[in-house]
């Protein structure tokens, strides 16, 4: 009987093609052929639930990842997070700030990197460029209501991109940035980051959607981004009055493309004791922009989503194993930065199906104080 080792390179190719990533690196330590198979990457991994990008390791500061399909975390040695904050993940790239304020859009699985610009000051009072200016060891100062590391947390609010720039070289790279949760965009070659004429109100999300950027407010206020002569936004005109016919008050909306349909969802709660703000579901919409109205949908088809801080994500459950069937997942950090508030998580699965909400995770899984768990899609190659 021939060695397993001996197998030959299609039949070993093949095989490749059936394991997830995890698997993947497993395939390539058990011996030099397997290794030469795998390290030539030909074929993608097979369909995962997506990943949570965790904290740093306090000791190693390897980051950690939480693999949502085996229930497991993996510690990997990228140098280039150390100690920065993740704020945003799109097709597998995350955007991360560290303690200067200053950022990179980085694939963690490839190491591929692009050096992001300085962030446009956060408010009339807090100019990033001239914190970054005050950064040498003998300066003792803060930023004004926040310390050097609550501003690393919020001067992003969400960061996407309009294609992966492993394919595309002519990416756009959006953010909502600020006091205001304002919109503004980065391409490569830019020097700057160039803000966007926006609305008198927050930003809560931003979707790149059949070749335009859109942005929903509270109210569920739609907008797209008119690259015209001077950036700026237009409303759609769609009136989608506020769907919470329960108990409770929208905390938030997102936007996502799933397969072709514009949908915004509505996440709804309440508010506890210490004023933290807790999920108690969802309402999922589908604007119809042609057409001027919109749908409520009951279900998601069978998929799940996966919202956050990423590019909203969603997983045909049929192609995925233990994937929730019309499960809402969902990370969110708080908006407080006291020092009592800082770092919490509102974080769970919500079932379309029955209303109910539940966990996602072991319960031995200790997600961080102050990095708001992220999802990823991993895009090794």
């Amino acid at each position: 009987m021939a060695a397993w080792s001996d197998l030959t390179f299609d039949v070993l190719e093949h095989i490749t093609s059936f394991l997830p990533l995890p698997d993947h690196y497993r395939f390539g330590a058990v011996c030099k052929n397997w290794r030469s198979i795998s390290k030539q990457k030909r074929q993608p991994p097979t369909p995962q639930l997506p990943w949570l990008v965790l904290e740093d390791d306090k000791e190693t500061r390897n980051r950690k990842f939480y693999c949502l399909s085996e229930g497991k975390q993996y510690s990997i040695d990228i140098p280039e997070l150390h100690g920065r904050y993740i704020c945003g993940s799109s097709y597998g790239w995350l955007f991360a700030v560290d303690l200067k304020i200053t950022g990179i859009l980085i694939n963690p699985f490839t190491r591929e990197c692009y050096e992001l610009p300085p962030f446009p000051e956060y408010n009339e009072y807090t100019n990033v460029s001239t914190l970054i200016e005050k950064m040498p060891s003998d300066y003792n100062g803060e930023p004004i209501g926040c310390t050097f590391e609550e501003m690393q947390t919020i001067i992003v609010w969400k960061a996407i991109l309009s294609h992966d720039p492993k394919e595309r070289s002519d990416f756009t790279a959006m953010i909502l940035f600020g006091q205001m949760n304002e919109p503004a965009f980065w391409r490569p070659g830019d020097s700057s980051w160039t803000v966007i004429d926006g609305l008198d109100c927050s930003m809560d999300d931003i979707l790149y959607f059949k070749g335009n950027f859109y942005v929903v407010a509270a109210m569920n206020l739609l907008s797209v981004v008119d690259f015209e002569s001077k950036p700026k936004l237009i409303e759609v005109g769609l009136e989608i009055p506020a769907q919470i016919s329960v108990e409770g008050c929208g905390l938030q909306r997102y936007l996502i493309d799933f397969n072709g349909h514009m949908l915004l969802i509505e996440r709804f709660g309440h508010s506890d004791t210490n004023d933290k703000s807790n999920t108690d579901g969802f309402i999922v919409i589908e604007p119809k922009l042609e057409q001027n109205c919109y749908n409520i949908w009951d279900d998601i088809d069978g998929y799940a989503l996966f919202l956050g801080r990423n590019a909203c994500i969603h997983v045909d459950s049929c192609r995925v194993p233990k994937c929730k069937k019309n499960g809402i997942y969902f990370t969110h950090p708080t908006e407080s930065i006291s020092p009592v508030e800082f770092g919490y998580h509102d974080l769970g699965v919500f079932d379309m199906t029955n209303k109910t909400i539940g966990t996602f995770y072991s319960a031995e899984v200790i997600f961080p104080h102050v990095d708001s768990p992220v999802w990823i899609t991993p895009n090794p190659w």
